[in-house]
């Protein structure tokens, strides 16, 4: 079918499986990662939006499989260290390596429950988790921390008595300063028992800065105004964990797998990266 816009001569494609409360007018974080990452659950106005962000930085689709390929890392860090539920975060429209292809492929009982308020990630992951009991979607505001672990799902799914490692990748620079993000942070990881584990990737505009302001601006416009934070200010969010080597780094410097996931300027990547573990 299609749809007028408020403007009532453009018109836009709406297709027959999308869900209710999707915004076809706004560009929205979630779909426009879906298309860096060459996913095809993207409209036209992300999609405009997305060529923008190209203009100002043409490798935007390498800086996300840059940041995808450190969740893959920080997923193995951690199964390797005995974890075996995973809290994952705005996790977005599902495309390859997701948390639990990740985790399961080591660990087929892992448990893993997916977050997101984007009728669009939501609607497709319930699809694609449909027939795996260890895995499932909470529609909810990953800041509404009270509905996230009363969620039924999360219920009975994550043990909270054991670790769980809670994924924060590419989503706390959606949350402003006015939000409190570290208090967002620290109300998740009281909840978390000792040796859990935080995964973390956030933009930064400590180096490029004209660059990144750019981002912010055309961000503004979209339903995920960006904020961007220094290293310092990322540490603060993580304050209450111990962080595992190397700290909070450029991206390609987290525990790289070959010396070629190591960038000739890392600083480009535009992002920082940690992994902590709960005292």
């Amino acid at each position: 079918m299609r749809i007028a816009t408020s403007e009532g001569a453009k018109m836009v494609e709406q297709p027959n499986w999308l869900p209710k409360g999707v915004d076809l007018e706004k560009p929205s974080a979630a779909r426009c990662y879906d298309y860096y990452l060459g996913g095809a659950h993207n409209f036209a106005v992300d999609r405009e939006f997305a060529r923008q962000v190209q203009q100002i930085a043409p490798n935007v689709g390498e800086l996300a499989q840059n940041n995808r390929a450190f969740l893959r890392r920080a997923v193995r860090y951690c199964v390797d260290n005995g974890i075996d539920q995973f809290l994952d975060l705005g996790s977005g429209i599902p495309t390859v390596g997701n948390v639990h292809e990740i985790a399961q492929r080591v660990n087929p009982s892992a448990k893993v429950v997916y977050v997101d308020n984007e009728p669009v990630a939501v609607a497709h992951s319930q699809t694609m988790l449909a027939d795996n009991p260890n895995a499932a979607m909470v529609h909810a505001d990953m800041l509404d921390v009270d509905t996230v672990f009363a969620a039924p799902q999360t219920r009975e799914l994550l043990d909270l008595t054991k670790p769980v490692a809670v994924m924060m990748v590419a989503v706390m620079h959606f949350v402003g300063d006015d939000k409190q993000p570290q208090e967002v942070v620290r109300r998740y990881t009281e909840r978390l028992a000792p040796g859990s584990y935080l995964g973390f990737s956030h933009v930064t505009g400590d180096h490029y800065r004209d660059e990144l302001e750019s981002a912010v601006s055309l961000y503004a416009n979209s339903t995920n105004p960006l904020t961007l934070r220094s290293r310092g200010e990322v540490e603060g969010l993580l304050s209450d964990l111990d962080l595992i080597d190397p700290g909070v780094v450029y991206v390609p410097l987290w525990q790289p797998e070959s010396p070629e996931d190591v960038w000739e300027d890392p600083s480009r990547s535009w992002i920082y990266a940690a992994v902590g573990r709960l005292p």
